[in-house]
């Protein structure tokens, strides 16, 4: 294949890396840098790619198939730039057997890029408290249904945590990628689902709403989005304080960097020594970063306290660009939210996903009365992976509602498949392969 045909199918990557070395930190690493000018091909082009080993909290190493692939995708302004992904596949896939494809947004909440999920995730990884490296039990869970995964580091190579679009574009241009990648046995039309949980719902949410527009030849069949934010605005002037304040904090730190004329409006009112722990936020971990500054209250910091920053026109232009919900959807979602949730107000994700029926989409929304945000990742797994799962196979589809129960772990079903995901993360913990759960076969 010579390199102009490589540029017209997409597909110019060159092999890059040994599995087993010590990772790098993005930015020191080469291999997230683009050996072209990501301008010169189209979104989902892939630049680079290598085997990787992933490892379960990066330091027990798991027997799956990785690769990562550095690909052209699109920042805010609608500039090329080159992202990477991280792609799986069951240890025991066969990749001329057809399988769904599944893009999982981690929620990453942080900029340092240790907490990148394309980092945090390669075994050896530096990265304690970075939230992918507890996310890998979902990762887990698709791949033991024998789909194919992509992960995208859907902040970009520079940690716009809470930017607008941005993570949509990176997502839907990884899915491009892991279909260019012949190692995954995929096809132009391969069946497609989104997943995510907090942060990584409202990365989930943004890929739903412009995939129509920005990939409309991808086959999106659904999409699941848990505890997906709803206001990023509401949720930043709610934890200012609180016990999670670090992740008002590190929202900051990433908006300031997407939005170059944010920093400026920040700069004008915000003092030195707040400027101070905005600049250290951006090189912690996430668990760290709440421990470090619970609490922390902002309107000791800024000039007129922070009703001065939101009612500055640049904070007012950003809050409401961040805000989702103005497309509907066009394939089917599926929203989980806890009502007592201490992180992501019931009320928000309640408007988001009326926002969506308004607009005529089809939306499944799932209320749980007693789990709080964190356990609920983790206990609506059955309910998530099983909606995800029939939209991939083409079942029926459930009615649009809005429905709130006590708990989603209680059905027989769920409490079935809990048993499931003890013995995976069994399988997890010992080294044992990540196989095809022979029901799904």
């Amino acid at each position: 294949m010579t390199i102009s045909e490589a540029i017209e199918t997409g597909y110019v990557a060159e092999e890059f890396g040994t599995p087993g070395t010590i990772p790098l930190l993005p930015g020191m690493d080469p291999f997230y840098r683009s050996p072209i000018d990501p301008g010169s091909v189209a979104p989902g082009t892939i630049l680079r790619s290598r085997p990787v080993t992933v490892g379960l909290l990066g330091r027990l190493p798991q027997r799956v198939r990785a690769w990562q692939l550095l690909y052209r995708s699109t920042d805010l302004e609608g500039r090329p730039e080159a992202t990477v992904t991280t792609v799986m596949l069951p240890w025991d896939a066969d990749p001329s057997r057809e399988r769904p494809l599944v893009s999982f947004q981690c929620a990453i909440d942080a900029v340092a890029q240790k907490c990148f999920p394309s980092y945090a995730l390669q075994h050896r990884s530096r990265a304690l408290g970075a939230i992918p490296q507890i996310e890998f039990p979902l990762i887990a869970a698709a791949l033991a249904r024998g789909w194919a995964v992509s992960v995208p580091d859907h902040g970009g190579l520079n940690g716009h945590f809470g930017a607008a679009r941005e993570p949509g574009h990176r997502a839907l241009d990884g899915l491009r990628a892991a279909l260019r990648f012949e190692p995954l046995g995929l096809h132009p039309r391969t069946r497609i689902g989104l997943w995510g949980y907090s942060g990584g719902g409202l990365a989930t949410a943004w890929a739903a709403e412009l995939a129509a527009e920005y990939a409309p030849e991808l086959e999106i069949v659904g999409a699941v989005a848990g505890s997906p934010v709803g206001d990023p605005a509401a949720a930043f002037v709610r934890l200012n304080g609180s016990p999670f304040a670090g992740f008002a904090m590190v929202f900051t730190a990433g908006l300031r960097r997407a939005y170059p004329r944010l920093d400026d409006a920040v700069r004008a009112v915000v003092s030195a020594e707040y400027l101070d722990l905005l600049d250290r936020a951006e090189h912690i971990a996430t668990f760290p970063l709440l421990a470090r500054y619970a609490g922390r209250n902002a309107n000791r910091h800024i000039q007129g306290g922070l009703g001065a920053l939101l009612t500055r026109p640049e904070m007012r232009t950003v809050l409401a660009d961040i805000e989702p919900g103005a497309t509907a959807p066009a394939m089917p979602m599926f929203v989980v939210q806890g009502v007592n949730d201490e992180v992501i107000a019931v009320a928000d994700v309640d408007a988001h996903v009326q926002r969506y029926h308004d607009r005529g989409a089809h939306v499944r929304y799932l209320r749980d009365r007693l789990s709080t945000h964190l356990p609920l990742q983790f206990l609506a797994i059955p309910v998530m992976v099983d909606w995800l799962a029939d939209r991939l196979a083409g079942r029926p589809l459930p009615p649009s509602e809005v429905r709130t129960v006590w708990s989603v772990a209680v059905s027989p079903r769920a409490l079935a498949e809990h048993a499931h995901l003890i013995a995976l993360l069994a399988t997890m913990l010992s080294g044992r392969p990540i196989r095809t759960r022979s029901a799904f076969r």
